[in-house]
């Protein structure tokens, strides 16, 4: 697991190609993180969020604030433009199952 303990700034590419990533911080737009496993995000996600790179199905997207401006999970994706207008700004997790990424609101 790699834990980052600020914000990714916009340009910024975190890599985990053996397991999870955490960020405490936002995820600017611009910025990528990019895990083998699952995606933790304590702030805002603007930018994009790729789990499961090495084909991990179970892999998931955590994040407080969602505004992605694209996640990916096992080579499934979302642009922003797909996503759910009731899910921007909300705790979001998202799961694949089958072939579609599956988005539901957490507390």
């Amino acid at each position: 697991t790699i834990l980052i303990e600020n914000r990714v700034p916009s340009g910024d590419s975190i890599v985990n190609p053996d397991g999870d990533v955490i960020v405490t911080g936002a995820v600017s737009s611009g910025a990528e993180i990019v895990a083998a496993g699952s995606i933790h995000i304590y702030g805002a996600l603007r930018g994009r969020a790729i789990a499961g790179s090495e084909g991990d199905r179970n892999a998931r997207i955590f994040c407080r604030q969602f505004e992605a401006e694209l996640i990916a999970i096992d080579g499934f994706y979302r642009t922003s433009e797909m996503i759910e207008p009731g899910l921007v700004g909300r705790p979001v997790q998202a799961r694949l199952e089958g072939q579609s990424i599956i988005m539901n609101v957490y507390s």
